[in-house]
């Protein structure tokens, strides 16, 4: 994951929730619209406020996007390797992205991504097999993702950022199939591998491919998946807390000790940590008590002070907001909501500039208001 430089002052919505004064409209929401399509979906913000994803063209094929952040339309269509469709899963300090596009022959490779839009797009490899997918990007350009191996696997994988193909295979937990979904700064690598009993567990990749992987544990269940890791090696996700129960969002012990945190959810029976920045935020997706899926800010002391984003936009907002996918350094939010047409959109949460001024007094507090889950 990219360096998250902390910039706000103890950036105190740590979590006092109980006793302080609401905030009427404490986000302005950005819906970043689509690519002449009806669908599309942010999955990362860097600190610059650069934002990728997905977007639907008017052909109906989904390609990776760099949005416009301001919701004024100019999103870049990033291409493919040749294919239809394509998909921008992260963007790093330095404007890298990556993701996954489909070749000339439909399989989803990962590429390094042109930012330009002039599909200049390079082909990072697998590991033998015929696909790969690269999840994210840390700012000296190490790229992780997984990849079918020419053993009919799909292990984790380390890329060769040049396309050059010396790719390192980051293995399992002994199992077929392992995910390296994020990567911080000093190149701890955080995602999920099925053990030898088929289950899926948060993972802590050995970056060195020699197999030293760590299994993060579940919350009581057979399952867990590890989706964000940041510069102090915290790392959030899922975890079931019992045999075949939804998952709640988790704070993983990441010395596989075991002590892992549920995070809770909005009063329904399910959530998900998506994204951790380097001040501890967490955010994602969580259950209502009527069983809707609703954007969420997690308590991360795990006491059960989730706030669902929704409480503190404007009500007059066009979007229902679904699912938080990252969260930046100022405290920029991006993910995706539900118009009233049924449409998914790509939203952008931006601190009120109060917010912010309150923030660095350290005394903002967010309560929970309006509509309830």
């Amino acid at each position: 994951m990219m360096k998250r430089t902390i910039l706000l002052s103890g950036i105190v919505i740590a979590f006092f929730w109980p006793t302080c004064t609401q905030a009427e409209i404490v986000y302005e929401v950005i819906d970043l619209g689509t690519l002449g399509g009806d669908h599309s979906w942010a999955w990362s913000i860097n600190d610059a406020g650069q934002i990728v994803g997905g977007a639907d063209n008017s052909q109906g094929w989904r390609r990776a996007t760099l949005f416009d952040p301001t919701g004024a339309g100019n999103n870049i269509d990033l291409g493919t390797l040749g294919g239809d469709n394509s998909r921008a899963y992260f963007i790093n300090d330095a404007g890298q992205i990556v993701g996954e596009a489909q070749n000339t022959e439909g399989y989803y490779r990962a590429p390094l991504l042109d930012p330009t839009g002039a599909a200049n797009n390079i082909d990072l490899g697998t590991l033998g097999g015929d696909g790969s997918r690269a999840y994210c990007i840390n700012d000296a350009g190490k790229i992780v993702g997984d990849a079918d191996s020419n053993q009919g696997d799909r292990p984790g994988i380390l890329f060769d950022s040049t396309g050059a193909g010396s790719n390192i295979d980051l293995g399992t937990l002994g199992g077929d199939w392992g995910v390296a979904r994020s990567i911080n700064e000093g190149g701890q690598i955080a995602g999920w591998a099925y053990n030898s009993q088929g289950d899926s567990r948060a993972t802590l990749f050995d970056p060195t491919g020699a197999g030293k992987n760590i299994d993060l544990g579940t919350l009581g269940g057979s399952g867990s998946w590890a989706y964000s890791i940041n510069e102090a090696g915290q790392i959030v996700g899922t975890s079931e807390d019992r045999p075949g129960a939804w998952g709640d969002a988790t704070l993983f012990d990441p010395t596989g000790a075991g002590n892992n945190i549920d995070l809770g959810t909005l009063g329904g029976d399910a959530s998900i940590a998506r994204s951790i920045n380097d001040a501890g935020q967490i955010v994602g997706a969580a259950k209502g008590r009527r069983g809707d899926w609703r954007a969420a800010l997690f308590d991360p002391t795990g006491a059960g002070g989730n706030i669902d984003l929704n409480t503190l936009i404007n009500p007059a907002s066009s979007l229902t907001l679904l699912e938080a996918s990252d969260i930046n350094a100022s405290g920029w939010i991006v993910g995706r909501g539900i118009n009233p047409e049924g449409e998914v959109h790509a939203f952008l949460l931006v601190p009120e500039p109060a917010t912010f001024a309150l923030l660095s007094l350290g005394i903002l507090c967010l309560r929970k208001r309006g509509r309830r889950s």
